[in-house]
C-alpha cells in the first residue's frame, strides 16, 4: 500500500524541541490543517462540525534516521530505561506514523487556501504531513478505566514557570497562555539537570531561551 499526504499541518513550533510529548496536554495549543490542492473538496468535510475531537494520522517528518532498535527510552521514564517501542509513543518507529486526538475548534470552508481546520492540543511540528483525519467518536474510542502501562506509574511532575513581562507581552494572549503550558511540562531530555544551562526553542517566530532550577522555570530575555 502506498499512501500520500492529503494535508499539512501549521504549528507555533518550527522545530522538535519543545512539541509537546502527547497530543491533549497543552489545551492552549492552536493549529491549523491546509489541505493540499487536490483534497481542498468541501464536500469531504460535510458533518465534521458534528464533532468536537479528531483523530490525526501523520508522520514523523523530521526524523533524521530510520528506527532500527526494537527497543526505545521514554521521556515519561527518565530517558534511561528502555522499553519495547510498541509499548510506547516514540516517534522512532518502523513506520514513522503518529497518531494524535484533537480537539475541533472550527472549520472555514471558503479561503484562498481551500477548506481549513482549526484544531487544539496538537502534538505536530509546523509543516507536519498529514495522511488522513477520523472523527473521534466516544462510545468507541473512549476507555476511562484502562490501564496505561509504565505511565500510570510514573507521575509527570510539572514545573513553576517564571515568564518577564518584556518576554510575555511579545505574544498574543493565547499564544502566552499555550507557551506557558508547553514550558510547564519541561521540554528538555530527562537526564539533563543543569541549572546553569541555557536551552532555546522556536516559538511563534520567537526565541525562547530559559534555564531550570530545581522545579523552577525562567524564561530569560536574551
Amino acid at each position: 500500500m502506498e499512501i500520500t499526504p492529503i494535508a499539512t499541518f501549521h504549528s507555533p513550533f518550527k522545530e522538535k524541541f519543545g512539541i509537546p510529548r502527547q497530543s491533549g496536554i497543552v489545551s492552549a495549543l492552536e493549529g491549523t490543517i491546509v489541505f493540499l490542492p487536490e483534497f481542498r473538496n468541501p464536500d469531504s468535510l460535510r458533518g465534521i462540525d458534528e464533532f468536537d475531537y479528531l483523530w490525526l494520522i501523520w508522520e514523523f517528518s523530521a526524523n533524521r534516521h530510520a528506527a532500527t532498535s526494537a527497543t526505545v527510552r521514554p521521556p515519561r521514564l527518565g530517558g534511561n530505561t528502555r522499553i519495547g517501542v510498541f509499548a510506547t509513543r516514540s516517534p522512532y518507529r518502523h513506520n514513522a506514523l503518529g497518531l494524535s486526538a484533537v480537539r475541533l475548534i472550527r472549520v472555514e470552508l471558503t479561503t484562498q487556501q481551500g477548506p481549513v481546520i482549526h484544531v487544539a492540543g496538537a502534538d505536530l511540528m509546523d509543516g507536519t504531513p498529514i495522511y488522513d483525519i477520523k472523527p473521534y467518536v466516544a462510545y468507541a474510542d473512549s476507555h476511562p478505566e484502562a490501564r496505561s502501562g509504565f505511565v500510570d506509574s510514573n507521575d509527570w511532575q510539572q514545573l513553576d514557570v517564571n515568564i518577564p513581562d518584556e518576554v510575555a507581552q511579545q505574544f498574543l494572549p493565547k499564544q502566552l497562555d499555550a507557551l506557558r503550558q508547553t514550558l510547564a511540562l519541561d521540554p528538555r531530555p530527562h537526564y539533563h539537570d543543569d541549572p546553569t544551562k541555557v536551552y532555546g526553542m522556536r516559538f511563534a517566530g520567537h526565541d525562547i531561551h530559559f534555564t531550570v532550577d530545581g522545579n523552577t522555570l525562567k524564561v530569560i530575555d536574551k
